[in-house]
């Protein structure tokens, strides 16, 4: 009976542990997941930039948004600060034009080209396009983004011959 006693006593004590370190892992987890939840809460909150307010405000778009570490950009595209096409008909400038906005819009997020992780670029005259991508090497000096390039029939207005949209990954 004395050791009918022990093994229960003994089985008693294991099962309160048991539970014990049970409570205490669920609570641990359920903490843990309450700290992932607000990090994760905290680092969504998006950042809205426009370089150009009244022209996107009247397209309806934001330039770019920062969401934790990524920042999608919107297609660049060679016009003035009231929307007007520049460089008309010259497809290397208005690539020229297109990187510099795009560098303003990096800069604002403290990022460079380096920090570039995609670029898509549309085009309404491919062969020109390729004749002229070598001023991307002048851009990309540390290697390239990965990224699609695409001939459209047009673009926002007829006078645009490119179009560049980025995807930025900010280390911390």
């Amino acid at each position: 009976m004395k050791k009918l006693t022990k093994r229960l006593t003994l089985l008693a004590t294991l099962s309160a542990f048991a539970f014990v370190f049970k409570s205490c892992e669920q609570k641990q987890k359920e903490e843990t997941k309450q700290v992932e939840k607000e990090l994760i809460v905290e680092s969504e909150k998006p950042e809205y930039f426009l370089l150009r307010p009244e022209v996107e405000k009247a397209y309806g778009y934001s330039h770019a948004v920062k969401i934790g570490n990524s920042i999608k950009v919107s297609g660049a595209v060679s016009m003035d600060n009231e929307g007007n096409p520049t460089a008309i008909g010259d497809i290397e400038q208005q690539m020229k034009n297109c990187y510099a906005d795009l560098e303003k819009i990096l800069k604002h997020f403290g990022c460079t080209f380096d920090d570039v992780v995609k670029e898509d670029i549309f085009t309404t005259d491919m062969a020109q396009m390729l004749e002229k991508s070598a001023y991307r090497a002048e851009i990309y000096k540390n290697g390239f983004p990965t990224g699609s390039w695409l001939e459209v029939k047009g673009l926002a207005l007829p006078e645009f011959m490119v179009e560049i949209e980025l995807e930025v990954h900010k280390s911390k």
